[in-house]
């Protein structure tokens, strides 16, 4: 059965306005907490380690931010089709914020992982539970562009950890101030309480479990849809013939997608310092240049909704996986000027930060309400187990070439996997209502 959401009435409007708003902030707020540890990387490790130690310090740090956000990520999908998305996403910001600010607190490396590991957690429970509630209110013929903004909120989040390091660096102050202001996104969690409501779509699916689940009890054999909703989420987009290929194609092109990203482009402002190292302010430079990477990604993040809806979904995608490896060779390998430098970070993150957007568009528009937000948290989760090894895997390969232009172009090969099966991904979803 397709349910198409009402988008009519005044009511409506309102209503989606609320869920952009709660969503849309809570993922730029999650943007921030998650560029934060990329910038200041570097300092902290510095500070709490040493100086000139190995880079499985830094790469630590993003794989155990990569892993709990894996398994926050899994738990919220699950919990927000059963307990509801307005909930699910109350708890992730709150929970998110309260682990952020205590690890400002840390005295050590060992405790800053483990409270890392715990932000991980909730930035990873935000992601799946928001995109879900959005798109339950969003048209067809707009979704692409809307959820392609909702994405882009997260670009826009390490802007503004982007602009804010550069404000602390600059003033001299210490790394621990990034994580002070990510108590900030606790107030959020009044909003969300207070103004928005949960999709009709997922109320009546919550209902229609409950009856499925009522006259099973009562010992009526049921089959189809009704049997579906008994079974758990989890398995169901595993085991069910119907979406288990489907899964297992979007799960690799997520890898191919998080692992070009994470492995590779987290090391810009790394290889900008290698490039600017006979510059004055070094650091500095290095920062500019993830500034420009991150204007880039989020014109990508929004391009991509507007390309989306304009063409297609699966176009789409490939033609952004198409330039993350084109741009990746020519900006690591080519590039040697700082002033040039500074332009391809911008097209760099245009591809391999926008194409990300993807995963907030597609896997929403293939599965079923009942089980939506565990199917996206599903892809865009599971694979972060293989890119936290692949991450720390990149920063030994740092160690053994000596060279991080080295490195990412051999990890920059990983985006060869996503150009294959993007075109071979699943059926075109553009203009189509979602499935419920």
């Amino acid at each position: 059965m397709i349910v198409q959401p009402a988008t009519g009435t005044a009511e409506q409007a309102v209503l989606r306005r609320r869920a952009f708003t709660a969503a849309s902030l809570g993922w730029l707020l999650d943007g921030f907490e998650n560029y934060a540890i990329v910038l200041v990387a570097a300092p902290l490790v510095a500070d709490l380690v040493g100086k000139n130690v190995s880079q499985l310090y830094v790469a630590g740090l993003l794989a155990s931010t990569l892993v709990a956000w894996a398994i926050g990520g899994l738990l919220a999908g699950v919990v927000a089709d059963y307990l509801g998305r307005k909930r699910t996403l109350v708890l992730a910001i709150l929970w998110y914020s309260v682990f952020t600010g205590l690890s400002a607190l840390a005295p050590n490396y060992g405790v800053f992982i483990v409270l890392r590991f715990l932000t991980g957690i909730g930035m990873g429970a935000e992601w799946g539970t928001g995109t879900t509630l959005l798109s339950e209110y969003l048209a067809p013929r707009t979704r692409g562009r809307g959820l392609a903004f909702l994405a882009g909120c997260f670009g826009v989040g390490f802007l503004v950890a982007t602009g804010v390091w550069l404000v602390i660096d600059a003033a001299g102050g210490s790394w621990r101030w990034m994580f002070v202001i990510g108590i900030l996104p606790a107030l959020l969690t009044l909003y969300v309480r207070r103004r928005v409501a949960e999709p009709q779509m997922w109320e009546e699916s919550r209902q229609a479990r409950r009856d499925a689940r009522a006259r099973q009890r009562q010992g009526e054999t049921l089959d189809g849809r009704d049997l579906a909703l008994t079974k758990l989420t989890f398995l169901h987009v595993f085991t069910d013939a119907r979406f288990r290929g489907q899964t297992v194609k979007l799960l690799l092109l997520a890898a191919s997608c998080l692992i070009g990203w994470w492995a590779v482009s987290t090391r810009v402002p790394a290889f900008a310092g290698v490039v600017g190292a006979h510059l004055p302010n070094v650091e500095g430079y290095s920062n500019l240049a993830a500034l420009c990477y991150n204007i880039g990604g989020v014109l990508g993040y929004f391009a991509m909704g507007f390309v989306a809806d304009a063409i297609g979904r699966k176009p789409t995608i490939f033609g952004y996986f198409l330039g993350s490896l084109v741009v990746t060779f020519v900006f690591f390998l080519a590039v040697h000027g700082t002033g040039l430098l500074l332009v391809f970070a911008a097209v760099n993150g245009f591809f391999t930060l926008g194409l990300m957007g993807w995963m907030g568009i597609y896997p929403t528009e293939v599965y079923p309400t009942y089980l939506r937000a565990t199917a996206i948290t599903v892809i865009f989760n599971t694979t972060r187990f293989l890119v936290a090894a692949a991450t720390l895997f990149a920063g030994y390969l740092i160690d053994v070439f000596g060279s991080v232009s080295a490195m990412a172009v051999t990890m920059g090969c990983v985006y060869i996997v996503g150009i294959a099966l993007s075109l071979k991904a699943g059926p075109e979803t553009k203009n189509r209502p979602l499935p419920q």
